[in-house]
């Protein structure tokens, strides 16, 4: 709303809304302008010149920024002059000058005071009467009352004025904050303005400082007494730490703990009062204090019982993962039905990637509960479970209890990350201190060395992540509940390629889902030949590099480009293929077979060759392979000469033989009895000169009498095989009962083939004319009782090289 005022010229000072000042007023036209405004409801606009020596300043030589006031009074004095007593009123800001030939006449628009207050302007507030209390005990000019005073105002933008309007700024700092309409500005300016007088006036007591050293004997009474005010002002620390004791026991009546807690706060907090605030003890003792009171001892979040409502928040976090989404369903059953059940141990196992530490997320919120995470790869030192004692210097509590105070609440979801990755050296054995944290009936009495009190971590549900089991130690593997999660299938990928990734790394690159679009081709080059991974990471890599080259074309063409990546395409965005897909032989081989490995990126291919030449019956066994894989080697050796008569082989052949078994990819350490019917197959595929099927793996343990023993991983390894476009897999018949977890689609163009003896093995795998023959010779063989013609002399032994 506009009005019309008088204006008054101001030199060397500013009126802000809420000040009352007296004003000399000695220039005609001024005098004009206040003469004219006690007419006519004395409200005159006071705005401050830029340059006070102008003594007949035109329209630019005024500010436009000033304060509506009200004349509280006008006197004339002998010598012509006018004094006036003023009070500021509201701000105001100058819409156009009205021509006047007597005074200024002005348009005004004024500008009301804003009403928020948030909690930074409250913090505002109070950091600015705490400089400004400081100031005044600085400058003397300024009285207690008007200190008081000015605690006392509530309202940010009266207070910014009135502290503004008692400081000693230059006129061009008053006029800023005479602009700064907004609050939280006004007071940041203020701020840092009264910041620098306090800085000036201490520069100045320390010149002042300086100079008193070398006073004459007559001033040393001026500086003693300086020296008494600052004595007194150390002696004021005491009343500091005493406020501070009444806010500690405050707080230590306000906090819920355990009876043993309390006590021990009770008691640390005696001790307390009764030591000096500078001494090394009271520091130690307060932060201890700190930790009792700052831990979550009955502060819980309420579940979320809603099994649908959670289950849905699962599937749209995660693709798949079947077991651990049904675990937690049927932890959130029991919970609906009792009223207080023990917080579960899982134990999620499986290759990097798949998800496991964000499935331990996406549970937390599920459940409504609070999520920590924390990592052991690394740890070695059982303090970092466990806790310092407090006799150390800079001692703390463990891990455990300094999460769950950044949890701010006893039952969240806490997924210990990396559990396999722990090591152990001279300062203890982490995995032994966590043995009591997730051991259910132990843990709810968990004592940090350096709480020294029992903590409840019952109510709280453990997630640890692992990639493999083999490094855990058994006692820790026994208190948890383990759940694999086994390597994505290309389809499984597919669909979170789909759902997840792309969207995922679009948004991240700046695209709209109108500027890209993935084929199904496209994620599926990607997946088979740009990754080779068990979990998505690579996958999720891999998408967005092509998501950034897109980025780039849009940026060139401009926001409406739209861009289908497809199966050809991939190669311009990503380069040439780093892997081959399905590259299994192109013709049936002799001495080469394949077989199927475990890793912990999931299941490989494993081609295993086996060749015969002239020798003294030596066995040499090559590609860096552990100890249990060189004496599969040796057993599957001793069932093909067992089995040479069937095979029709001289019984003699290996003393006029060397051997040599090779498995490729040298320099990747290899281990395990899985590749025993593989070795064995190859073996009697170099001897007898017929090639082993091409489209055929096999995995399974082989025993000296020819048995076929079960392995372990065979999700992951047929999963391999049917990357590998393996059409038929031969597994031992004690794995029929993990064949359930192996997806229908997978089985769908996988056959599994059972079998429970080698000779089995070699009737499927070698390419015979009539392999049934083969096989009669081998039963009727096994039938026999067996008397070899010809016994070898004890020292010609096979020798492994």
């Amino acid at each position: 709303m506009l009005k019309e005022y008088p204006l008054l010229p101001l030199r060397d000072i500013v009126i802000f809304p809420n000040m009352v000042a007296p004003l000399f007023v000695g220039r005609e036209k001024s005098i004009k302008a206040l003469e004219y405004a006690m007419g006519e409801g004395k409200t005159i606009f006071l705005a401050t010149q830029r340059k006070a020596k102008t003594d007949t300043p035109s329209e630019k030589d005024i500010y436009r920024t000033g304060a509506v006031a009200t004349i509280l009074q006008l006197l004339r004095l002998p010598d012509g002059t006018v004094k006036a007593l003023v009070e500021g009123k509201k701000r105001g800001h100058i819409s156009k000058f009205i021509p006047n030939p007597d005074f200024f006449m002005v348009e005004v628009e004024e500008i009301p005071e804003e009403t928020d207050k948030d909690v930074q302007i409250e913090a505002l507030m109070r950091s600015t009467i705490q400089a400004f209390e400081k100031y005044a005990k600085l400058n003397k000019k300024i009285s207690q009352e008007m200190v008081l005073s000015v605690s006392s105002i509530e309202e940010p933008g009266r207070l910014a004025d009135t502290i503004a309007s008692h400081m000693p700024f230059k006129i061009e700092y008053k006029q800023n904050l005479l602009e700064s309409i907004p609050h939280l500005k006004r007071l940041e300016l203020l701020y840092a303005y009264v910041s620098g007088e306090i800085e000036i006036i201490q520069t100045e007591q320390r010149i002042k400082g300086r100079v008193k050293k070398q006073m004459e004997k007559t001033q040393r009474e001026y500086y003693l007494n300086e020296q008494m005010r600052a004595i007194q002002k150390e002696m004021g620390e005491k009343d500091d730490f005493r406020n501070e004791l009444a806010e500690l026991q405050k707080r230590i009546k306000r906090k819920r703990m355990s009876r043993e807690a309390a006590s021990k706060v009770r008691g640390e907090f005696k001790k307390l009062k009764l030591m000096s605030p500078m001494s090394a003890e009271a520091t130690v003792v307060r932060n201890y204090i700190d930790w009792l009171l700052s831990l979550p001892w009955y502060d819980r979040t309420k579940d979320k019982l809603d099994i649908d409502a959670a289950s849905q928040i699962l599937e749209e976090d995660h693709y798949g993962l079947e077991k651990p989404k049904e675990r937690i369903l049927e932890y959130l059953a029991v919970q609906a039905l009792v009223k207080k059940i023990k917080g579960p141990i899982l134990c999620f196992v499986g290759p990097p990637g798949v998800g496991k530490t964000s499935l331990s997320k996406s549970i937390a919120r599920a459940l409504g509960r609070n999520f920590i995470r924390l990592s052991l790869g690394g740890v070695r030192d059982e303090a970092e479970i466990r806790g310092h004692r407090r006799t150390y210097i800079g001692a703390l509590p463990g891990k455990i209890v300094q999460s769950l105070r950044k949890a701010k609440s006893n039952n969240p979801v806490f997924c210990l990350d990396e559990v396999d990755k722990m090591s152990m050296d001279f300062r203890g054995d982490p995995s032994a201190a966590l043995l009591e944290v997730l051991d259910p009936e132990q843990n709810f009495a968990f004592n940090d060395h350096y709480l020294d009190v029992d903590y409840d971590l019952s109510e709280v549900l453990f997630i640890t992540t692992a990639n493999t089991l083999f490094t855990i130690p058994p006692a820790l593997q026994d208190r948890m509940e383990i759940i694999r999660l086994p390597g994505y299938t290309e389809f499984d990928k597919l669909n979170i390629a789909k759902q997840f990734l792309v969207k995922k790394q679009s948004e991240a690159n700046g695209l709209n889902p109108e500027n890209i679009h993935f084929s199904d081709g496209a994620i599926y080059e990607i997946i088979r030949r740009h990754t080779k991974e068990a979990g998505v990471r690579n996958l999720e890599r891999e998408i967005a590099s092509v998501c950034r080259k897109v980025a780039k074309e849009v940026v060139k063409q401009g926001p409406d480009t739209r861009i289908r990546v497809s199966e050809p395409s991939i190669a311009k965005y990503l380069g040439i293929a780093k892997f081959h897909y399905g590259r299994t032989e192109e013709k049936d081989e002799i001495g080469l077979a394949t077989g199927l490995a475990w890793t912990e990126v999931g299941g490989e291919l494993l081609g295993i060759e086996a060749a015969t030449m002239p020798g003294k019956g030596g066995l040499t066994i090559t590609g860096k392979l552990g100890e249990v894989m060189q004496e599969s080697a040796q057993a599957a050796l001793t069932y093909v000469r067992s089995r040479a008569a069937a095979l029709e082989l001289n019984p003699n052949f290996y003393k006029k033989l060397d051997i040599h078994v090779h498995v490729p990819e040298g320099a990747i350490p290899k281990d395990g009895p899985s590749a025993g019917i593989t070795m064995a197959t190859a073996i009697a595929s170099a001897l007898i000169k017929v090639p082993v099927r091409k489209d055929l793996a096999m995995t399974g343990e082989i025993t000296l009498r020819g048995r076929v023993l079960p392995i372990g991983g065979l999700k992951e390894k047929v999963l391999a095989a049917h990357r590998g476009l393996v059409k038929r897999v031969l597994i031992p018949k004690e794995n029929a009962k993990d064949i359930k977890e192996i997806p229908g689609k997978i089985l769908k163009e996988v056959e599994l083939v059972l079998v429970e003896h080698m000779d089995e093995v070699l009737k499927y795998s070698l390419v015979l004319e009539d392999p049934e023959k083969l096989f009669r010779r081998l039963e009727e063989e096994a039938e026999e009782v067996l008397v070899p013609s010809e016994t070898p002399d004890s020292s010609e032994e096979i020798t492994a090289h």
